[in-house]
């Protein structure tokens, strides 16, 4: 989403969004000279990033992805939410409307509150200026839903979706085919959550490439993944190996991860079954300590249970990154099975036209 802040140096209103590697910031709008109050223009930045941030939940929250539709259904709401984009301009150009009474959308509400803070304020230009950025903003959440994120559309790809483009995908799995590695664009480019899907497919084929080298079953080659200080990457990595090695599609493991843990960031967790599989496994954890470590003093309290292996404030980037991390794995297992004395580079070619290899034989699993 887009943050506003005022810059009380510049005396001016800025935005500012990620762009996956680093942030871009713009002026809105500069300042009148005349002495507006400080703490309403500071409200109109709050209201301005709240407006984004639920115009930016109709793109990673779409109706598509509910279970839901019909009257009263989760799938009808987001599409009343979405259907709301059409009136914010009219909402925040009519004074007369955000006097009135509350509109009946979160999106609609949060147009009404700009309005009224714009409204106190009462500078005609100012109202124009966030207009056409509001207009900007609205623009660039539809350029997302196509999957074009160049401009300032490009912030989608810090956010995590529940549901992920074919389109993006295709893109996705070309920037891996020519570096399974990973590159800047994947990254600054693609929706994480169809990057993550596409690079699953590819952390796969590299996964079956070294354990078929090295002798070792595939979950061997997973649970020696280090991943920097993430003890649950190996988690996601395991559960993403072992299904698609039973013949599933890669956007089948991946969109329920990445689901999962975008409930758990709202503070809530859909179903119990994936709850008590979690509590269960943690009883019995606690049971082996304490048959291995009788003289240790642990209570079911003290025990941490994990509701999700992925970060919940940014699921896409962060199975994104593991992903990526796991490929490495790979290569270094690959590497370090080799019996021959070829060097490092050509055994890295070698890796990389084995790992091509597999993905073109199993890519009619991947969209």
């Amino acid at each position: 989403m887009t943050r506003y802040a005022i810059d009380d140096a510049c005396n001016a209103l800025v935005a500012s969004w990620s762009t996956g590697i680093g942030d871009a910031a713009a002026v809105v709008t500069e300042l009148p000279r005349t002495e507006l109050d400080r703490q309403q223009l500071r409200r109109l930045a709050a209201d301005l990033t709240a407006l984004s941030q639920l115009c930016w939940r109709s793109y990673t929250h779409p109706a598509s992805a509910a279970d839901q539709h019909g009257p009263d259904s989760v799938g009808r709401r987001r599409q009343q939410e979405r259907d709301a984009f059409a009136t914010v301009l009219p909402l925040l150009i009519d004074a007369g409307q955000a006097a009135g009474e509350p509109v009946g959308t979160k999106v609609g509400r949060a147009a009404q509150a700009v309005a009224r803070t714009l409204r106190s304020l009462d500078t005609p230009q100012l109202t124009t200026q966030i207009a056409a950025d509001v207009a900007t903003e609205l623009a660039a959440v539809e350029q997302a839903e196509l999957g074009d994120l160049s401009d300032r559309a490009e912030q989608a790809v810090a956010l995590s979706r529940e549901d992920a483009s074919p389109l993006q995908i295709s893109q996705a799995d070309t920037l891996l085919r020519a570096d399974p590695f990973g590159c800047p664009a994947l990254l600054t480019q693609i929706d994480p959550a169809a990057a993550a899907v596409a690079a699953a497919h590819w952390f796969h084929a590299a996964v079956t490439v070294a354990a078929r080298q090295a002798g070792l079953h595939p979950i061997q080659v997973v649970a020696s993944a280090e991943q920097h200080g993430k003890p649950l990457a190996v988690e996601s990595l395991t559960e993403i190996a072992s299904f698609i090695t039973a013949g599933g599609r890669p956007r089948h493991v991946v969109m329920p991860l990445i689901r999962t843990a975008l409930n758990v960031g709202e503070g809530h967790l859909r179903g119990i079954t994936g709850l008590h599989e979690r509590v269960t496994a943690a009883r019995e954890l606690l049971d082996k300590t304490h048959t291995d470590h009788p003289d240790l003093d642990l209570s079911p309290d003290t025990v941490h249970v994990p509701l999700t292996p992925l970060n919940p404030a940014r699921p896409a980037p962060d199975l994104l990154d593991n992903l990526l991390n796991g490929m490495q794995t790979c290569w270094h297992t690959y590497q370090h099975s080799r019996r021959d004395e070829l060097p490092r580079e050509q055994l890295r070619h070698a890796f990389l036209t084995a790992v091509r290899q597999e993905a073109h034989a199993q890519g009619e699993r991947l969209l």
